[in-house]
């Protein structure tokens, strides 16, 4: 399922694919609608600033938008996968995911990764929820 008004994937996949009572989330990252990527900026002589815990929160917000189109939520999560581009990242990233999860939370593992599809990605994250079918939807 593609969600409308979300950042478009980068490639042709969905955002999201039901399997019964789950919902796998594509990798998702801090890129918004128009392009831009949240926790990413750059000055006039083109020297970056990339953000670790403004990209956290907008990962874990954009997948929480991603499940509203179905009807979910964080809170439906059950596992978590995230992409660092750098484990010295670990502490910022831990920081904001701590304000979203605790040890009630999904399960989770965080990998360190060669790079992501941007050079302004620091982090990505895939996710599977647990949502209930209605009996409508299983037929």
């Amino acid at each position: 399922m593609i969600v409308p008004g979300a950042a478009p994937p980068r490639g042709r996949f969905p955002h999201l694919r039901r399997a019964g009572d789950l919902v796998f989330v594509s990798g998702t990252s801090s890129r918004r609608p128009d392009g831009g990527f949240a926790g990413a900026s750059a000055d006039p002589m083109g020297v970056t600033d990339l953000d670790i815990r403004v990209q956290t929160r907008a990962v874990l917000d954009n997948i929480a938008s991603l499940l509203g189109a179905v009807g979910g939520g964080l809170d439906d999560l059950v596992s978590v996968t995230a992409y660092l581009v750098n484990m010295n990242d670990f502490g910022g990233y831990n920081e904001v995911y701590a304000a979203y999860f605790d040890e009630t939370g999904p399960t989770r593992t965080t990998v360190a990764v060669h790079q992501l599809p941007h050079p302004h990605l620091l982090i990505e994250i895939s996710a599977v929820a647990h949502l209930p079918q209605s009996e409508e939807q299983r037929r």
